[in-house]
């Protein structure tokens, strides 16, 4: 053979290896699902993942095995709706006015001192961070919980409702983002025993069977753990048989979350799409028990976090950076190859836009909870907890009628009367408190040694004081305006402010939109392709008209409410606002 003639042998390989590099391009640029699950009340310290083996969670140990276990996560606040605030938003709560447990729904106390139920309204360049995935093409979907400190916006979710999930999205193909809620481990179910939703229901749901479940108010749920399952009480409970008891049935709802979690993770997998999603696991903030829950100790604030990626990648770590919840939105951003907005406070501790710096501090925050005033603010590193008391003399104890309803609650309280409680009980039955408070938690975990006045930590707490000054000039915190005077800046004249009537142009069979309400958003339908698991499409151009189809255009600014105008063949009609709860109830 004539050796020009000759095919060299090596173009073969280095071809055959182009073509794998970018087949491999052209996948890693595939967008990942990503799924939220998300506990209620919860510590990490009661589960198997970080150390207590005594509630079986083979769901969540498969995930830590499978996954990162995240040691020092941390949310803004010791309640849910601040907490779900920061993690819709990405701003501190504190910082526009969310600060409050709760807004949307006051106690009749309240009302009588002109806190009236309302809505926040965010800064107009805010956007939930599940509208911003929606304008970059992922599916989403909540089930169930808002509770966000304002209605969501209606661009925000394809779906959210009990019957909300991915495998609702019209098209296989793409990503989604996706919500579920596990209310069982919630502080009112060491009361009130009923079953969850995703306890286990199969998807698609039962309707009859959920409106039973609904019904349900205290369903027969037995402890699953055993009756005499020795149980490590925190000192600051009762320890007796009914701190055991609490304890039991604690973990009974661990449990029982796990097995809910596992149904939709074997839902992952029955669909074939655990290789193409990111799985994470969190809990909204601390425990469910009294002196956890709504305080900002670390049993209020310390919250657990597993993150499962797919093909094994950092299978088994443990990672112990400083996360925020502020953290949250801009991370679920970056692991999307999305940029985050410049107004989010926190920064992307995963993906493309991963931060090059750890944090150094988290922060914290507590106001008002439900008919009960406060004001302190938290700052934590790695070791050391500093709270500042804006109202020293004030109690700790702030006597809550829910919490009231926990047989374990009602025990202290009991003890107190009978003048029976020991030295670590009584700390929180405090009448007065002191103004500024620092805690070594690696050897005080239940940060129940002050040690703000000992000379050794001088230099720790004038660098957490100055951290905490700092951070609440950062943010403009809205803690210290009245907030009476809050609502009157979100609602001008005493009535929620409403987004304007837009302005649409019909041209040739196009419609063209705009809206004057800094920050209103614009979406629309046809009322033939309504359903309940197709969101409104985001308006990105002008709308081709369909002959005889009722085009509907939304525009909608959080905190405001929404309106709705119709245009049919071309002609414009009466822009609408469709009642809330609050106009029903105000009826």
């Amino acid at each position: 053979m004539n050796p020009k003639n000759k095919k060299p042998t090596f173009l073969f390989p280095i071809l055959t290896m182009l073509l794998f590099v970018a087949c491999q391009t052209v996948e890693n640029k595939k967008p990942l699902n990503i799924l939220w699950l998300v506990s209620e009340d919860l510590s990490p310290y009661y589960l198997n993942a970080y150390g207590d083996f005594r509630a079986p969670t083979p769901n969540l140990d498969r995930l830590a095995r499978e996954g990162v276990v995240y040691t020092h996560n941390f949310s803004v606040s010791g309640v849910c709706s601040p907490s779900r605030a920061t993690l819709a938003t990405g701003l501190y709560p504190n910082a526009f006015g969310a600060q409050n447990m709760r807004t949307l729904n006051q106690q009749a106390a309240n009302r009588e001192i002109g806190i009236v139920d309302y809505q926040v309204v965010p800064p107009p360049e805010v956007k939930m961070v599940s509208e911003i995935m929606r304008e970059n093409g992922y599916y989403t979907s909540n089930n169930a919980k808002e509770d966000y400190q304002f209605f969501k916006s209606e661009l925000a979710w394809d779906e959210s409702s009990l019957y909300a999930h991915w495998r609702n999205r019209p098209m296989y193909e793409t990503p989604f983002f996706s919500v579920f809620n596990f209310e069982v481990t919630h502080e009112s179910r060491m009361w009130n025993f009923k079953e969850s939703t995703f306890d286990g229901g199969e998807f698609p749901p039962d309707r009859n069977a959920i409106k039973q479940k609904m019904r349900n108010k205290k369903s027969n749920v037995p402890l699953l753990t055993p009756k005499d399952l020795k149980v490590e009480v925190p000192p600051y409970l009762p320890q007796n048989e009914i701190g055991e008891n609490a304890m039991r049935r604690m973990y009974t709802n661990i449990i029982r979350m796990d097995k809910g979690v596992g149904k939709i993770l074997d839902q992952l997998e029955e669909d074939g799409l655990s290789d193409q999603t990111i799985v994470v696991w969190y809990s909204d903030h601390g425990g469910p028990l009294p002196r956890q829950k709504r305080l900002l100790y670390d049993s209020g604030l310390h919250v657990p976090l597993i993150i499962r990626y797919p093909n094994g990648f950092r299978a088994g770590e443990r990672d112990h950076r400083l996360i925020s919840f502020v953290d949250f939105p801009p991370t679920l951003l970056s692991m999307a190859g999305i940029p985050a907005p410049s107004y989010m406070q926190g920064q992307a501790f995963e993906g493309t836009f991963k931060a090059k710096t750890p944090r150094t501090f988290i922060h914290g925050h507590a106001d008002r909870f439900d008919e009960r005033m406060d004001m302190i603010r938290a700052v934590r590193n790695k070791r050391f907890k500093y709270l500042k008391n804006f109202h020293p003399e004030r109690p700790y104890y702030l006597p809550l009628a829910y919490r009231e309803k926990m047989e374990v609650m009602q025990e202290l309280l009991r003890m107190r009367d009978a003048g029976t409680l020991d030295e670590n009980q009584a700390q929180w039955f405090r009448q007065t408190k002191a103004e500024e408070e620092l805690f070594d938690t690696e050897n005080d975990p239940h940060e129940l040694n002050n040690i703000a006045d000992d000379p050794a930590y001088s230099d720790v707490l004038a660098t957490l004081r100055a951290e905490c000054n700092r951070w609440i000039k950062a943010i403009d915190d809205k803690g210290f305006v009245n907030e009476v005077d809050l609502i009157k800046n979100f609602y001008p004249d005493g009535k929620a402010q409403l987004t304007q009537v837009p302005i649409i142009d019909i041209k040739e069979g196009k419609v063209a939109v705009n809206c004057s309400t800094p920050g209103a958003r614009i979406g629309y339908r046809y009322a033939s392709e309504k359903a309940p698991h197709k969101g409104w499409e985001i308006y990105k151009e002008p709308i081709t008209e369909k002959p005889n189809d009722t085009l509907e255009i939304i525009t909608h600014r959080l905190g405001y409410k929404y309106g709705i105008t119709s245009v049919v063949n071309g002609i414009k009609g009466e822009t609408t606002y469709p009642p809330n709860r609050h106009d029903l109830k105000r009826k």
